[in-house]
């Protein structure tokens, strides 16, 4: 096998990996756990004045 033929399978094993990976990605079962990531960060689980108070005390910075 010359370096032709390895450069034109490898393409092409490329390609084939990235059409999988787009239909993985656009499909159905996907959305829902996509949608769950997307919107997790605007959910407002934690204060954020017991997040500062307690990110001071692990660096050691003073109020």
């Amino acid at each position: 096998m010359d370096f032709a033929t390895f450069n034109g399978l490898y393409t092409l094993f490329l390609i084939i990996i990235f059409v999988a990976l787009i239909f993985w990605a656009y499909s159905k079962k996907q959305k829902q756990s996509f949608e769950e990531m997307g919107n997790s960060i605007l959910d407002d689980d934690l204060d954020s004045t017991e997040y500062e108070s307690n990110s001071s005390e692990h660096t050691g910075a003073k109020k």
